[in-house]
C-alpha cells in the first residue's frame, strides 16, 4: 500500500464521491442490469453528471492507488472498492497520526 498515492487519490472531492458511491451501490446505482455483486459498471457514472472520459480518468487514478478493483466481463468493465485496501489505509492513518 502506497500511502502517497492513496492522498494523492483522496485529494479530489468526485474520487472521494466516487468511492462514497460504490460504498452504497445499491443506493445509486440501483438500475444497473447486471448483478451489483459484480462491481459498478463505468458506464453508471456517467448517470451521476460526469463524461466518460471524466470517470475513466477518475476510475484509473483510483484503481493506481489500488483503493478499487476491476473485472471485466464481456465488453464491460466493472468496480468494486478495495475495502482491504480502504481499512488498512484507514488503521495506518489512525497509528501514525
Amino acid at each position: 500500500m502506497n500511502t502517497d498515492d492513496i492522498l494523492k487519490a483522496l485529494s479530489h472531492p468526485t474520487r472521494v464521491e466516487i468511492l462514497q458511491w460504490l460504498k452504497e451501490p445499491e443506493k445509486h446505482f440501483s438500475g444497473q442490469h447486471m448483478p451489483l455483486e459484480n462491481g459498478v459498471c463505468a458506464g453508471q457514472f456517467e448517470r451521476c453528471g460526469l463524461s466518460q472520459s471524466t470517470v475513466s480518468a477518475h476510475l484509473a487514478t483510483l484503481q493506481r492507488a489500488n483503493l478499487v478493483t476491476s473485472t471485466r466481463i464481456g465488453q464491460w468493465v466493472f468496480y468494486k472498492r478495495n475495502e482491504d485496501v480502504i481499512a488498512a489505509f484507514l488503521q495506518k492513518l489512525a497509528t501514525e497520526l
